[in-house]
């Protein structure tokens, strides 16, 4: 199973004045770079769904049709939030694209927080959540505790993914990795954040110990303010449906000028 952790920043690109400029051209350069890297399953952060910078299109589906890939997003705030009533804001979210018919899926909200989306997805072998934690420390280390108590419901092996934003450094995490028994794919704590000069590590993806690590990248790509994560993992699965063997992802310099140049 090859599993891509991206938060695309609305695909507005990595610099934070041009947050609210049009995606559209951006969008397809993230879009030639997903489907280059042939994922059975990707996470997406911070998803537009259909504000003005995408001319009312939705990202989450703009992009699955691009990879031909099932789909499935939800809007970050709780259906009572504020913020589900400020333009632009209210078309913010997170999706999940997957080669795999989605057998289920589920969103949940965090208790506290401004973004409280939990996506559930369940596929033919695998659980995966999708978050995009709190900025504040105490929230979200409530937000943690919730997971926590989720993530204990499923007998079933699991991977839990997105941007953690543990601003004050992994030692946030060590406590829920403990209590709940999965593992860093990030073995290495390879940062992810800022994209241009990468030090903090703000995107995990965890799993459980049925789910074996195979290779571990994080590709050097210029098109949000965080970089993606590439995984891939061994899974027993009834079938392969991968038709040929996959190529290994290459970060080298000139697939990073083929994909600033498309």
């Amino acid at each position: 199973m090859r599993f891509m952790l991206y938060n695309i920043r609305y695909a507005t690109g990595p610099k934070m004045h041009q947050s609210m400029r049009s995606s559209r051209r951006n969008l397809e350069r993230i879009a030639a770079f997903l489907h280059d890297q042939e994922p059975d399953l990707v996470g997406l952060i911070e998803v537009d769904h259909g504000s003005y910078r995408t001319g009312g299109k939705n990202q989450a589906e703009v992009l699955a049709k691009t990879l031909g890939h099932y789909h499935s997003h939800a809007i970050k705030y709780d259906h009572r939030s504020f913020w589900r009533r400020v333009p632009v804001l209210k078309m913010q979210g997170n999706a999940f694209l997957a080669r795999d018919r989605i057998r289920n899926e589920t969103f949940y909200f965090f208790r506290q927080g401004m973004k409280r989306l939990v996506i559930e997805l369940e596929l033919d072998h695998v659980v995966v959540y999708l978050v995009h934690l709190a900025l504040g420390t105490r929230v979200r280390h409530q937000q943690l505790a919730d997971l926590y108590t989720l993530i204990k419901k499923t007998t079933r092996p699991c991977i839990v993914a997105g941007d953690f934003n543990l601003l004050w450094g992994e030692r946030e995490i060590d406590l829920f990795l403990a209590a709940s028994g999965l593992q860093n794919a990030n073995r290495e704590r390879l940062p992810t954040y800022p994209s241009n000069k990468p030090r903090r590590h703000l995107d995990f993806i965890l799993h459980s110990d049925a789910i074996k690590v195979r290779s571990f990248d994080v590709p050097r790509v210029p098109f949000s303010d965080h970089l993606p994560i590439l995984v891939d993992f061994d899974v027993d699965v009834a079938e392969d449906k991968r038709s040929t063997e996959r190529r290994p992802f290459c970060s080298c310099q000139e697939k990073q000028s083929y994909l600033q140049a498309i």
